[in-house]
């Protein structure tokens, strides 16, 4: 896979993500993705994903995941992006992030990210 092809699939990541396309975004993902998601956990299956993200519509009210950096070396890949987000009962969210991905045959099969947790701390509260 070219760092051309990469680039383009993390640039899909986001802009399915700004849009509150999930179905799409899970699209990017391989059928035995594998995810380590910070707040959720670690993620097995596409079929998982995709039953996990039904909710972020409810979740939050706004959900904004802007890419400030990619770099890209074969099948690795980094983002570094700015999460803007408001929850489900007007909380606001603003955070730093630093996505891993492996991108194989064109589709993200292992995903990691980190950030502060405490941004996320008022999603508990209520």
């Amino acid at each position: 896979m070219s760092a051309v092809d990469a680039r383009q699939i993390l640039e899909k990541y986001y802009e399915y993500a700004n849009a509150g396309d999930w179905d799409r975004w899970c699209d990017l993902f391989a059928d035995d993705q594998v995810m380590d998601e910070q707040l959720a956990g670690h993620i097995e299956g596409l079929e998982l994903l995709r039953s996990m993200m039904k909710g972020m519509g409810t979740m939050y009210r706004v959900f904004q995941n802007k890419p400030v950096h990619f770099l890209v070396d074969g099948e690795k890949a980094a983002a570094v992006s700015h999460l803007s987000a408001v929850g489900a009962s007007g909380e606001a969210i603003e955070a730093e992030v630093m996505n891993f991905f492996r991108i194989v045959d064109g589709k993200i099969a292992y995903m990691a990210n980190y950030h502060d947790t405490v941004p996320f701390q008022v999603l508990n509260q209520g």
